[in-house]
């Protein structure tokens, strides 16, 4: 097997090098998935990805319902394209739900409540209604369903994972729901062999070199189901390897742009999240710095390719500040790099100024 740059490779198939889509929707189709708990950080994740986009135009495509939002992975909120979103719910809903069943004891919540909630919820929104969080949960109180935090957090996930609710648009700063009926067609049904090999194949063609271990955390199905889907597809990829460990990636996706300079990363970006094993991308030494949980789930400074800091920022009327917290000190072109990705963030929100202020260490 050939020697290759895992790091150099994960970001031309992830498209952070030569992004080349302009449409939200066509990134997130290529992903597969992208994870979306915090709604501004994923679209910013979205914006490193494409050409010539803003926040507002990512903003709009999700209102239209080009990009859905639910909980389809691991679980998580994910970004998912409308035609995706069903056979992926379909594959993925049960392992989810045994992540689940403990919290759901815990919070008596069963078939009959979910009936209930499902039916007060339906009658809410039908009609094509968007409402956020606050006005449902008003409207499960008053139907006799309590909805602390926790609790209506968990009503919320097993009515999507039931395929009956998803993301509608944004009112104000406030996310909405819909039903997923009226946001999304109904497609034909997907085999569980068929769905299997689609995930994989969207998984290693736009997040490869990555490894079986690597797939199944990210997709949050058992090593068997996804060894069934890579057995699948692995015919059209391309095998490479590091030392003992195998990696898979599609070698045709036509990007050969090299990375370089710096990169101001969201929290949760796929570039670290979707893969278990997350050394190639950090110094071992430096990963209490960048997250004391271990998890690398910051913002993160990338330069040429690995963590080098973390950074978080601060909204004005017109000004975002950067405030970047890096291991080492930047040589003068990481810096200057880093100027770049600070005003390509300004930028892409629409703002007219920056600023960036690096930490002394």
């Amino acid at each position: 097997m050939p020697e290759f740059d895992i790091n150099s490779l994960r970001l031309q198939n992830q498209h952070l090098a030569g992004p080349r889509f302009t449409d939200p929707a066509d990134v997130v189709r290529y992903l597969g998935a992208v994870q979306s708990q915090d709604y501004n950080g994923a679209v910013w994740a979205l914006g490193q990805r494409l050409k010539g986009a803003n926040a507002d135009s990512i903003d709009k495509a999700f209102a239209k319902g080009d990009i859905i939002r639910t909980h389809v992975l691991r679980p998580t909120w994910h970004f998912v394209a409308p035609e995706d979103v069903r056979w992926m719910l379909d594959l993925t809903a049960k392992r989810i739900r045994m992540h689940t069943a403990t919290r759901l004891r815990f919070f008596e919540l069963n078939d009959a409540i979910f009936a209930k909630c499902a039916h007060i919820i339906t009658r809410l929104l039908e009609g094509g209604k968007q409402l956020p969080r606050t006005d449902i949960a008003v409207a499960l109180r008053q139907g006799g369903i309590a909805t602390d935090e926790q609790r209506f957090i968990h009503i919320m996930m097993e009515l999507e994972l039931q395929q009956l609710i998803c993301s509608g648009g944004r009112e104000g700063k406030h996310l909405t729901y819909a039903l997923l009926d009226e946001r999304v067609p109904r497609l034909a049904t997907m085999d569980t062999d068929e769905a299997l090999a689609k995930l994989a194949e969207r998984y290693f063609t736009s997040h490869g070199p990555a490894t079986l271990q690597d797939f199944a955390w990210w997709s949050g199905l058992t090593q068997e189901e996804c060894r069934i889907g890579l057995e699948t597809v692995k015919s059209g990829l391309e095998m490479v390897g590091s030392g003992s460990t195998v990696y898979w990636m599609n070698g045709g996706t036509g990007n050969t742009a090299k990375p370089s300079g710096v990169l101001l990363l969201p929290n949760y970006d796929e570039y670290i999240v979707s893969y278990k094993d997350r050394s190639s991308s950090i110094d071992a030494k430096h990963i209490d710095k960048a997250d004391p949980r271990g998890t690398l789930f910051n913002n993160t400074v990338i330069v040429n390719g690995r963590i080098a800091g973390i950074w978080k920022r601060e909204l004005k009327k017109d000004t975002v500040t950067v405030q970047v917290t890096p291991f080492k000190p930047f040589s003068k072109a990481a810096g200057s790099a880093l100027m770049s990705a600070a005003k390509r963030y300004a930028k892409f929100l629409g703002l007219k100024e920056h600023q960036l202020h690096v930490a002394s260490i």
